[in-house]
């Protein structure tokens, strides 16, 4: 018996697909309803005094639900609505003078974040160093500290990459930068909620991932964590209220909060954060160790069968260097993407990666075999082809 199985209970649409799309937005959690349900009463009920009923402090203390899944403490994280502004928020924090202006990201950062430090960077001074993939699915560690010079200023990085899940030796990287006297902010949106993360051990200086994905957490919830010491020193020139330490004051001045209100920006989007509250505590109770050996074993199957079949595989072979996911690529893949959605079999698909699955700590092992087994069929019985020219509805 598993004993993660336990928890498909929890997740409701576990009952009516077989769902394997927990890097892109994992399942809600039965309990949502009922916090979204106190958010209402508040609201109905108490009107604007639910703002200092609560509703004020929530970017703080859901992040303080948060702090312990990736080695925080309480005060230190600030929820966010999304991780393109809590990167962007980092960059704008820090000044770039001509001998150490340089950002450095890699090709295989998620496209929004690049497309976010891009534009800002030069308005800010800096200049945005990428370093490129040899293989489209991993970035050669010795390659990415050789970009990180004397002149680097921040290194923008994923900790876990999105379309192939290849972990990066961020630990490494994060000494390295140091020894060179740059920052390091991590996206750790593909690690948070599937495997463990401490944000000491690892040594970098800011944090940001979401409870979207395998945290089971729903949209519009992000979070940065900044270590002590950068909240110390600096503050976010992309900024708002939340993150002054008189907002009521209406100063015509900015005067930051200390911690992780500093990080902080306009009025917070509290829907968001009541839902957000019940997947990240049902992983905890789970068992992050749990879920990562879970994990592990599940998408090294998924290799295994990928393999039998011949398809060319874009994740790392060794578990201990790949995350939750597992992307391969089949004939005619977007339109087997789109006959498996037809079949309530719910994964994605990105072009230059494949099919994407990933399991998480509900997904029994007779799902991880079913969504191969239906790929097999679909193209056995040219099933795919009703799909031609049609558009997925899967981000």
């Amino acid at each position: 018996m598993d004993p993660l199985l336990a928890y498909r209970a929890e997740f409701p649409i576990l009952q009516r697909c077989t769902y394997l799309v927990s890097n892109s937005l994992g399942a809600m959690p039965r309990g949502v309803p009922d916090r979204l349900a106190e958010y209402v009463d508040a609201w109905e009920g108490r009107g604007v005094r639910a703002w200092a009923e609560g509703w004020w402090e929530m970017p703080v203390t859901v992040g303080n639900e948060l702090a312990p899944l990736i080695g925080a403490y309480p005060g230190e994280v600030a929820m966010v609505p999304t991780v393109t502004l809590a990167q962007a928020a980092v960059l704008s924090a820090l000044n770039y003078p001509a001998a150490r202006d340089t950002v450095v990201m890699t090709a295989l950062d998620f496209p929004s974040v690049r497309y976010a430090v891009e534009q800002l960077a030069p308005r800010l001074g800096a200049r945005v160093e990428i370093v490129p993939s040899d293989d489209g699915v991993t970035i050669d560690t010795e390659r990415l500290c050789a970009a990180i010079t004397e002149r680097t200023r921040l290194v923008a990085i994923s900790h876990v990459l999105f379309r192939s899940a290849a972990i990066l030796d961020v630990a490494r990287v994060c000494a390295h930068a140091h020894a060179m006297g740059a920052l390091v902010s991590l996206d750790g949106y593909h690690a948070a909620g599937v495997m463990p993360v401490d944000v000491r051990a690892i040594g970098c200086d800011f944090y940001s991932a979401g409870v979207l994905k395998w945290l089971c957490g729903g949209p519009g919830g992000s979070f940065l964590w900044a270590s002590p010491a950068m909240s110390a020193q600096f503050a976010p020139t992309l900024t708002g209220w939340q993150a002054h330490a008189r907002p009521f004051a209406f100063d015509e001045t900015m005067d930051y909060a200390g911690g992780a209100w500093r990080w902080l920006g306009g009025t917070p989007v509290v829907p968001a954060l009541y839902a957000n509250l019940e997947g990240p505590r049902i992983v905890r109770r789970a068992g992050i160790e749990a879920i990562r050996a879970k994990s592990m074993r599940q998408t090294a199957h998924l290799v295994a069968l990928a393999d039998a079949r011949g398809y060319a595989v874009s994740a790392p072979r060794d578990p201990a260097h790949r995350g939750g996911t597992v992307a391969f690529d089949v004939p005619h893949a977007a339109e087997v993407a789109r006959a498996l959605l037809a079949r309530d079999v719910v994964i994605d698909y990105r072009p230059g990666a494949g099919i994407r699955v990933a399991p998480h700590f509900y997904t029994s092992d007779a799902e991880v075999e079913r969504v191969v087994a239906e790929i097999d069929d679909i193209l056995a019985t040219s099933a795919w082809k009703t799909f031609e020219g049609v558009r997925s509805t899967v981000t």
